[in-house]
């Protein structure tokens, strides 16, 4: 008898699983002033679900006079020290969710723009084994929002990408998902998500279940509406 489940669930990680946006902005900021430039709250946004190297690249614009690797390495080694100093902020329901699904037995892939060592972070303060693939940022050709890293994430668990749901709180990164034939639920924090493609929105992922997520996945990969 076949799964009444998705074959996998692939997870975003900074503004999905955890709440780490704040973390990431408040690296920017200063690094930014430090070379006399300035950065809004507004030009912070525009980088949610960016891959590094492309927000180095707006950095370098504002006016960092450092080399992109060094961009990424810093901002990386800032948010990471603040979680391992603070701990993960998980979004509300996210680890409760996950949970679930591993005791279902359903795949899973953390799938993050972030360097692959502060996805390691970020797992390591999950007291389960959480992921079966993680595809982090240094890890792929083409970032968000291309579709390459849902592609290789379904790839690397041997699954259809189209018998997967792909969660995302970020426009790029629901772009990624929706491109790679995935279905794509979002979940918005920082930014709205109107628009941009999400076969559906849930405003939070607290008390949602695993059956939730087979009923979302079945009334879009069977081409059903919304």
């Amino acid at each position: 008898m076949s799964s009444p489940y998705p074959a996998a669930v692939l997870w975003d990680m900074d503004g999905t699983l955890v709440d780490t946006e704040p973390f990431w902005m408040a690296a920017e900021g200063p690094l930014v002033a430090s070379y006399g430039g300035t950065w809004t709250h507004e030009q912070a946004l525009g980088l949610v679900g960016m891959g590094l190297e492309d927000s180095a690249g707006i950095l370098q614009r504002a006016g960092v006079r450092m080399q992109t690797q060094e961009i990424i390495d810093h901002l990386t080694d800032t948010v990471s020290d603040r979680l391992r100093a603070e701990g993960a902020p998980f979004r509300p329901g996210a680890r409760e969710l996950l949970s679930e699904l591993r005791a279902a037995g359903v795949k899973t892939a953390l799938v993050t723009m972030s360097m692959r060592r502060m996805a390691d972070t970020v797992i390591s303060a999950i007291p389960f084994d959480a992921f079966d693939v993680v595809v982090a940022g240094d890890e792929v050709s083409r970032p968000k929002p291309h579709p390459d890293p849902y592609l290789q994430a379904s790839r690397a668990l041997g699954v259809d990408i189209a018998d997967t749901v792909a969660i995302e709180d970020s426009p790029n990164g629901l772009r990624s998902a929706v491109a790679s034939g995935a279905v794509a639920l979002g979940v918005p924090l920082m930014v709205p998500l109107d628009g941009v493609g999400a076969h559906e929105l849930w405003d939070s992922l607290a008390g949602r279940t695993v059956a939730d997520l087979a009923a979302l996945h079945a009334r879009h990969r069977l081409g059903a509406s919304a």
